[in-house]
């Protein structure tokens, strides 16, 4: 059933917006996501002018802390919005 698979779905992402956000406040979380943030140019551009295939490999690194931020700050509805699209949202 459709509201079967929301149900799930929400379950499995409010576990995993669960487990991100117990990582960060260990100490070795905290360590992760300085070194995450300078990797991933989480406060800085992306664009390497000239370059477009460097933009490109940044732009993805910056999808990754996109997505954990995502995960830190968003409500699991929100979560499920982002990522499930509205098709299944419409479900419940």
């Amino acid at each position: 059933m459709a509201s079967d698979r929301w149900l799930a779905a929400f379950e499995f992402v409010k576990r995993r917006k669960h487990s991100y956000q117990m990582f960060k406040q260990m100490e070795e979380g905290k360590v992760f996501m300085r070194d995450l943030a300078k990797f991933c140019r989480a406060n800085e551009t992306c664009v390497v002018p000239g370059n477009p295939v460097m933009t490109n490999v940044l732009e993805g690194r910056r999808e990754v802390w996109l997505r954990i931020q995502n995960h830190l700050g968003l409500a699991t509805e929100e979560l499920m919005a982002l990522y499930a699209g509205p098709e299944i949202n419409s479900e419940k």
